[in-house]
């Protein structure tokens, strides 16, 4: 499943304030890391975000936010806002704003490395390797 590249531009700009942030491909979108937690993401047209157990009720009851059944169960702490409730940068900032409060909120966290690579160089291509020149080492024969 794609997701919306103009959202995630926005989202961008909303949060370019923030420290700590990485860029991760999953769950079927983009999602975005502050400080090694998922604070948002975008899946499909939707806003995903995660406002923690006690700010989920209130964020909840919000227009426009639906629980996050992902997986096919409700997932607390975790909504999803329809396209409606983010059209204004005002509006996608009242939803972005406790998203990033909350992940920072936790203990830090060492990101994963592997897929905290993969999307940087999703975004930054390495140049093409010449072939002529030797990248690997050449293997050691073995003695019996």
């Amino acid at each position: 499943m794609a997701y919306n590249e103009a959202l995630a531009n926005r989202i961008r700009e909303a949060i370019a304030h923030e420290r700590g942030v990485d860029e991760i491909k999953m769950m079927g979108g983009l999602c975005f890391m502050i400080g090694g937690h998922m604070a948002l993401g975008i899946v499909g047209e939707e806003l995903m975000i995660r406002v923690g157990p006690d700010g989920y009720e209130r964020a909840l009851a919000r227009a426009h936010a639906r629980e996050m059944d992902f997986t096919g169960r409700s997932m607390k702490g975790f909504l999803f806002v329809e396209p409606a409730g983010i059209r204004t940068k005002r509006s996608l900032a009242s939803w972005v704003a406790p998203a990033a409060a909350f992940a920072k909120s936790l203990p830090p966290s060492r990101p994963n490395h592997r897929r905290v690579r993969r999307a940087a160089r999703d975004r930054h291509p390495s140049p093409p390797v010449d072939p002529a020149v030797q990248t690997h080492p050449v293997p050691r024969a073995r003695a019996y």
